[in-house]
């Protein structure tokens, strides 16, 4: 009869090697949005962060209000779940939504150094810096 614990640590050794193969793992940090491109134009710069410091998450700070949400596609691939947000009353809600409208539409990533585009087949494009890892 086999040992059933003496497969419990090659399982354990095993787990371990698969490291996080979304945006997360390739681009950790806090990042800065310093451009949107074609239909994203409209969206504003000023202080709008991603942070990718939780596996499988994204979250950050729009014009007003924090938010978050899954990301668990591999790399290069983003495809954000549901994207919540608080719901306070600000001048530049409206550019929020837009700034969170078009992250939802992103379906590509691309990490160069301290540069992440995030962009879609329609030709928008989402660019950030990184801030801090």
């Amino acid at each position: 009869m086999r040992n059933p614990f003496i497969s419990l640590p090659f399982l354990i050794l095993l787990t371990g090697c698969f490291g996080d193969e979304s945006l997360t793992g390739y681009a950790p940090g806090q990042w800065r949005l310093v451009q949107a491109g074609p239909q994203a134009a409209n969206t504003p710069r000023q202080h709008i962060t991603l942070d990718l410091s939780s596996r499988g998450r994204i979250s950050g700070q729009g014009p007003c209000n924090a938010y978050s949400a899954t990301q668990t596609a591999p790399y290069p691939w983003f495809e954000p779940g549901p994207i919540t947000s608080a719901r306070a009353d600000c001048p530049d809600l409206a550019a929020e939504r837009a700034y969170l409208a078009a992250l939802s539409r992103m379906q590509l990533a691309e990490v160069s150094g301290p540069v992440l585009i995030l962009s879609n087949e329609a030709g928008e494009t989402l660019e950030y810096r990184l801030v801090a890892q």
